[in-house]
């Protein structure tokens, strides 16, 4: 028994690009930092929530770039001339990557006790029904 990949399915036309779009998520490359939250908020709006302690509004960057939500931040090393007897905190960049589906759209972007928010909406398709006729041949 020969197994599909999930793009070579017969019943699936047209989805060639969705096991390039997983194998592109599983590569991404986010590490554990920051941590996140993902929730549904209601049938068809989501909201991302990233643990960004420390990071001011302007050391971060929110931005689409092809069908992707990245979230960046880069925090800049304020430390000359303190000394510092331990040093836990440090100033650290990340860069968090999150795939999106056709029709959701970014909303807006809140900072709230260390904690950055992000809405998303998926927009319902219309439903559509289309009649094809059939001609002779």
């Amino acid at each position: 028994m020969t197994k599909l990949a999930l793009g070579t399915h017969p019943f699936l036309l047209g989805f060639e690009q969705l096991e390039r779009l997983v194998e592109r998520t599983a590569k991404s490359g986010n590490e554990g930092y920051p941590p996140y939250n993902i929730e549904q908020t209601s049938e068809n709006s989501y909201r991302i929530t990233l643990a960004v302690a420390g990071f001011a509004e302007n050391d971060l960057a929110i931005t689409v770039e092809d069908s992707a939500l990245v979230i960046r931040g880069r925090q800049t090393d304020d430390s000359d001339g303190r000394i510092f007897l331990h040093r836990g905190i440090a100033a650290r960049q990340f860069q968090r990557s999150f795939v999106l589906a056709d029709g959701v759209d970014v909303g807006e972007a809140v900072m709230e006790n260390g904690l950055l928010h992000v809405d998303l909406t998926r927009a319902v398709p219309e439903r559509v029904v289309q009649t094809i006729n059939i001609k002779k041949g």
